[in-house]
């Protein structure tokens, strides 16, 4: 009687008891076909969820006890439903069924009968087998990949956590395994609270360590029902989803109404402070880590003379009066960082009163509110866009006729070259060669032109479209900047200029956000002054 052992094995756990290669179907066939072979079967290998394509042969456990039972002669014959499910590694697989082979082992496949290597052609044969059970794969996994795409370009639900702010819906839909078909839904009291991350992060400048603790003290859990950590507000924030994009590496869903919880001027607000407070930026940082201080400007203002960035400090001044009592009065002081630790010449001063430039930047800011223009009239906008976009195709079209006259001369210059080495041409080698290489860099720069005006109208087309959202905040702004608290003032003023700087005398000079200063009718009279007293 010959000792047979069984080797079974399934790509994903998804196909145990639910594929026609499922485990269950390889052991009755080997059962089958060893009963009619006259053999017994003594143990059975198997390997659930194991990719033959993917992993090999030196991790696989089941394989690494097949080759050691080879060794002690506990086995006379492999059996296996298809060899493929030996594995599927062109460069990799042959060789160990050969080495069974060589062990004494006869390797047997229910489908494809026995694997022998008396000759040349069984070696060709067996490479030639797994060589097409390898390119199979990479097709199996090239279709569901492109297919995949293609789901998520739909804008379909494939699987995978389901983000916070939304749920799955019954579809009453099947698929091909007779599964439920679900896809994705706003939730809507988890968008509610999606929107109140965003408000805080971009009105009231709230970190993100601070979010996931006003939602963890409202009993809001994570879908895992977990507490709200510092990553997962972050991964909110920076979910494209929110902003009805399904986006999946370099493909993109069509834009899909019903799954949009922010809106997309919000959202680039939120990215761009999330960028400003990465460590990485410290040096460009425009907007304050933490909004909690009472001092207006602390976290957004540098020293005019060093360019450090201004912290804050409490000074107690604290002295005994005539008659015995003491005096302590708090005055919280901004602070050159660099200055007052010494890291460079500094010529300013160390410190600063908090009181007096806060006054003075909330005055301009509120004189600066108190001219804000009319709405930009959508008609001339448009009109002035299309204008310009004319202007730009006519560039581009001139361009491009200029690449093509030069793309034929290339031709023809290319085309005298053998006569010029023959000596049937009046050109010689060596002036063909200069004339070419300029001619090359003539097209390259004429390219290089026309990529620049088109990266130009893009830019001009997204501008155009966010003039229109920039002026309804910037009105919201002058609305309420004065009644806001002093989060909120802080990032309004952190968004609304590019830079605060402060200099010794208590002279401050503020740079306005170049986004918003068409919509202010005063801000040049304002600018003009180019610093203003504290």
């Amino acid at each position: 009687m010959n000792t047979v052992y069984t080797l079974y094995r399934v790509s994903t756990k998804q196909q145990v008891d639910k594929t026609k290669d499922d485990i269950p179907m390889q052991r009755e066939a080997c059962h089958e076909f060893a009963e009619k072979m006259g053999w017994t079967i003594g143990k059975e290998f198997l390997e659930k969820g194991v990719s033959g394509f993917k992993v090999s042969a030196s991790n696989r456990d089941a394989i690494q006890d097949l080759k050691a039972a080879a060794l002690n002669k506990e086995f006379d014959i492999l059996l296996v439903f298809m060899f493929d499910r030996i594995g599927r590694i062109d460069d990799e697989t042959p060789f160990i069924v050969e080495w069974f082979v060589k062990q004494g082992i006869r390797v047997w496949s229910v489908q494809e009968g026995e694997q022998r290597f008396e000759s040349h052609v069984d070696k060709l044969m067996n490479y030639i087998r797994f060589w097409q059970a390898s390119g199979e794969s990479e097709k199996t996994s090239m279709r569901i990949k492109t297919r995949m795409q293609q789901l998520k370009a739909e804008g379909s639900y494939t699987g995978g956590p389901v983000p916070f702010g939304y749920t799955l819906v019954n579809t009453g839909r099947l698929n091909k395994k007779g599964r439920e078909v679900h896809d994705l839904a706003v939730d809507p009291v988890e968008a509610d609270w999606v929107r109140e991350i965003f408000s805080k992060t971009v009105n009231e400048g709230y970190g993100t360590f601070r979010c996931a603790e006003l939602l963890n003290k409202n009993g809001v859990k994570t879908h895992k029902g977990s507490r709200f950590t510092s990553n997962s507000i972050n991964r909110i924030l920076r979910n494209r989803l929110l902003t009805g994009y399904v986006v999946s590496g370099d493909t993109e869903s069509p834009h899909l109404k019903d799954l949009q919880i922010i809106d997309m001027t919000t959202f680039e607000r939120a990215q761009k402070i999330l960028e400003q407070r990465m460590k990485k930026n410290e040096e460009t940082r425009e907007i304050a880590r933490k909004t909690q201080t009472q001092q207006l400007l602390s976290g957004i203002m540098v020293c005019g003379h060093c360019g450090g960035h201004l912290s804050t400090q409490k000074h107690i001044d604290r002295h005994t009066r005539q008659d015995g009592t003491e005096y302590v009065k708090v005055q919280p002081k901004y602070v050159c960082y660099h200055k007052s630790r010494g890291l460079c010449q500094c010529s300013g001063s160390t410190t600063y009163q908090v009181k007096r430039i806060d006054d003075a930047v909330c005055e301009l800011i509120h004189d600066m509110f108190a001219g804000i223009k009319e709405s930009p009239d959508e008609a001339v906008l448009k009109k002035n866009f299309d204008k310009e976009m004319t202007s730009y195709r006519a560039k581009i079209t001139k361009l491009n006729r200029e690449a093509e006259k030069q793309a034929q001369q290339l031709e023809k210059l290319e085309s005298e070259v053998a006569d010029s080495l023959m000596g049937n041409s009046r050109f010689s080698p060596d002036l063909l060669s200069k004339v070419i290489k300029s001619t090359e860099e003539n097209i390259a720069e004429t390219k290089t032109a026309i990529e620049t005006l088109k990266s130009e109208m893009t830019g001009k087309k997204k501008a155009m479209e966010s003039v229109k959202p920039m002026f309804e905040i910037f009105a919201g702004w002058a609305k309420e900047f004065d009644e806001s608290t002093i989060e909120k003032k802080k990032m309004i003023i952190s968004q609304l200029v590019s830079r605060i700087e402060v200099y010794k005398g208590y002279k401050i000079k503020v740079t306005l956000n170049m986004d918003y200063q068409e919509f202010c009718d005063n801000w040049d009279t304002l600018n003009s002054k180019s610093t203003i007293n504290a």
